[in-house]
């Protein structure tokens, strides 16, 4: 068996693995599994934004899907792995005891989910988020946002932290740290779990907790203190040092390698967000916009360092040396929901299914919920663009980029008495097209020019209808790489550069990427149409933008 390496790849739902071929890039086996508690829907309480995930979820998904990718794998794969990466979502933190263990994984904390990860799209921290902003730009000294795109979003490490230490006396006595979950796990399989030590990721730090070289770190402990009294002493317990996912974290132990059935001694990377990692995967290069298109998106983009030098991009998610090449300069931008708004929509048709689920029709509604986007996106691609007259916000989740505003909503004008079910769909799959093109409009505004885009994700392989339109409103032709895991690629390919088996993650690109498919291109017709429709679109937006911050000055 040729040498190999394994790629993990933490999603919303469940985490893959996938085992590749470390000389030609050719998947060996993967498997996904997702995480049991979390698809009954425990800890979380959609109605107050409020998502946990149980630390169990992510060890016994971990085992059940490399367990997975070795059954499917030829006999001798186990012994040919020669590294590990993992990417998660992010920011998705923990609170962690002296040891670095996960609260929840102590007994008094197992169902408490204050002592859980904070999910990425948990939006409970909107008031810490807004008072970061407000210190950042009036206390006198650095604003720490600088490289977060001058706006802090209720997504992120700081913002959470603080909701949760203010909202949960016990959990805040009992935490001697925070974690993100892309450095717990690299953490937990080298054993080196001790919070003061563990190496944590560029990526991580760089764009969710206003980390920089030229701040000495992390946010000054004046800053923080006047930010709120609790966090007081807590910045001595974090870190100082980042690290790039080229890096090795560690080596496996000797009880994972048993708990896994795979070599002890081999290199595990330092961990990373799923985006920049899949952006690895899908082969970014320099003016290359790589959108990750799942229920949210993550649009990323990477420049040399002497190009952005004192080039600020405002409203983003940060721009962080490393965070997703080593040695150039990573930018995150992204939508807070995309395929979230079509289920979103499809949950909204298919609540009389789940009526009759409920009253014994189970198998039936099942089969007809699933068949509704399918049926939307055939009768939604009749229609012609602009013929429904009606313009969606796609802000159902807030907004991530440009600008993040975690307060803001969706919404949808035009609407008449013919109007139906394709016709709105249409107007939500446009929404979200009119988010990716603003998006792009504000990275080449502030210097940062785009050559070309890239689409990973599951909507970018299984909605042409979408796509379509996204390729229509940008005006821009997209081309969708060949892989089906290109997020879990790019893990692998930082797995290899940690084990020596490249030099850089250029070179592991080169010899592991999987190439394009043909992809999309604009529709000149419809692209001048939709140059129309956005600007209503934009004109929408700035009204429930006024709209939300006059009902938050009246509060």
């Amino acid at each position: 068996m040729t040498q190999s390496v394994l790629g993990l790849d933490y999603g919303t739902d469940s985490v893959r693995a996938i085992i590749v071929n470390a000389v030609d890039g050719s998947d060996i086996a993967s498997h996904v599994a997702p995480y049991p508690r979390w698809k009954e829907g425990k800890y979380c309480d959609p109605g107050t934004n409020r998502f946990r995930q149980h630390p169990k979820d992510y060890v016994e998904s971990l085992e059940a899907a490399v367990a997975g990718a070795l059954k499917a794998a030829p006999e001798g794969t186990a012994k040919s792995v020669r590294g590990i990466a993992i990417d998660t979502t992010g920011s998705t933190p923990v609170a962690v005891d002296r040891e670095g263990t996960p609260l929840a994984l102590k007994k008094e904390f197992e169902e408490n989910p204050n002592a859980m990860f904070v999910l990425w799209k948990d939006h409970t921290a909107v008031r810490e988020a807004d008072e970061i902003n407000t210190l950042a730009k009036t206390w006198g000294g650095v604003d720490y946002t600088r490289f977060e795109g001058g706006v802090y979003s209720s997504e992120w490490f700081w913002a959470k932290l603080l909701h949760v230490m203010r909202e949960d006396e016990k959990v805040r006595a009992a935490a001697f740290s925070w974690v993100e979950h892309c450095d717990w796990l690299p953490a937990l399989l080298t054993g080196k779990t001790d919070p003061l030590t563990l190496k944590r990721s560029r990526c991580a730090a760089g764009h969710k907790a206003m980390w920089h070289e030229s701040f000495g770190g992390l946010p000054s402990e004046e800053f923080l203190v006047k930010l709120d009294p609790l966090l007081k002493g807590l910045r001595a317990n974090l870190f100082t040092e980042t690290f790039t996912s080229d890096a090795a974290a560690g080596v496996l132990t000797e009880e994972w390698s048993r708990r896994l059935g795979i070599h002890a001694g081999i290199p595990v990377a330092v961990g990373a967000f799923d985006a920049h990692m899949g952006a690895v995967g899908g082969e970014i290069v320099p003016g290359s916009l790589v959108k990750v298109m799942g229920t949210s998106t993550c649009d990323m983009l990477i420049a040399p360092l002497t190009e952005m030098s004192g080039t600020l991009v405002r409203g983003i998610c940060g721009q962080v040396d490393g965070s997703i090449v080593p040695g150039m300069l990573g930018m995150e931008a992204g939508q807070s929901a995309f395929g979230d708004v079509y289920a979103w929509f499809k949950n909204l048709l298919a609540w009389p299914l789940k009526l009759l689920a409920v009253k014994g029709y189970r198998d039936q509604a099942a089969e007809l919920e699933d068949a509704i986007i399918p049926a939307l996106s055939e009768e939604a691609a009749k229609i012609p663009a602009g013929e429904s007259g009606i313009i969606a916000l796609d802000w159902l989740n807030g907004r991530r980029t440009p600008d993040a505003d975690q307060n803001l909503k969706g919404a949808v004008s035009g609407l008449t008495l013919g109007t139906d079910a394709p016709r709105l769909f249409r107007a939500l799959v446009e929404a979200t097209a009119f988010g990716s093109r603003r998006i792009a409009e504000r990275f080449e505004s502030e210097g940062a020019p785009i050559r070309d885009v890239i689409a990973i994700g599951g909507v970018a392989k299984k909605s042409p209808f979408v796509m379509q339109i996204v390729a229509d409103v940008m005006n821009r032709t997209i081309k969708v790489a060949e892989s089906e895991q290109t997020v879990a690629l790019g893990a692998a390919m930082f797995a290899a550069v940690a084990a020596g088996l490249f030099p850089d993650i250029l070179a592991a690109q080169k010899a592991l990427g999987s190439g394009f498919t043909d992809g999309y291109q604009p529709n000149p017709a419809n692209a001048a149409v939709y140059d129309s429709l956005y600007k209503e679109y934009l004109a929408l937006g700035n009204f429930i933008e006024e709209r939300t911050r006059a009902k938050s000055k009246n509060r």
